[in-house]
């Protein structure tokens, strides 16, 4: 009999080795952007919620993104274009980056995330849009992909908080309001 793979074995070992405690940037901590990064810095944050609605506190967020100008990354520097927060007891999260530009024609400025929570064989993958970018989400060819009435589940809200812009996003693992989960 074949032994296990990787994706049969998430969990719960997040917090040992890959959600360093301290802000090791290299080593994908949640500080993806330090002050000489150009762009718009902003605040990621929100909740992994199980399909009770209860906190999921032992999950883990990866994101990855383009720069404020719509490019990736190519080498060391104050962006890194990649990040990694595990959830705290309450399952929440937080980043710290730069708003991302557009890709391209047909892209609006997004957030790639994959998700990997106990119980979950596979990690998830999703995309978190921006609420102050309506135009351009009205033209995202994947976001018109999501049927309309699921498409909020997409959506990070903004609020200011001490001078700084902050972007609210829960992911749902499950149940009503479950967030659109794409195929990889």
């Amino acid at each position: 009999m074949p032994g296990q793979t990787p994706s049969q074995t998430v969990g719960p070992f997040f917090s040992h080795a890959l959600t360093p405690a301290s802000p090791d940037l290299a080593a994908g901590a949640n500080v993806l952007a330090d002050d000489a990064a150009p762009g718009e810095s902003v605040r990621i944050e929100g909740f992994v919620l199980d399909g009770r609605g209860a906190p999921v506190a032992d999950a883990m967020i990866e994101i990855w993104q383009a720069d404020g100008e719509g490019s990736f990354p190519g080498g060391p520097g104050p962006f890194r274009g990649f990040g990694r927060a595990a959830t705290d007891e309450a399952g929440a999260y937080w980043f710290r980056t730069v708003k991302p530009g557009s890709v391209g024609t047909g892209s609006a400025p997004h957030l790639s995330a994959a998700v990997f929570a106990r119980g979950m064989l596979n990690h998830a993958f999703t995309r978190i849009y921006f609420s102050d970018e309506s135009e351009a989400n009205e033209s995202d060819t994947v976001l018109a992909s999501v049927p309309p009435p699921r498409r909020r589940t997409l959506i990070a809200h903004r609020r200011e908080r001490d001078g700084l812009a902050c972007f609210e996003f829960t992911f749902r693992l499950q149940g009503e309001g479950e967030t659109v989960f794409f195929d990889a």
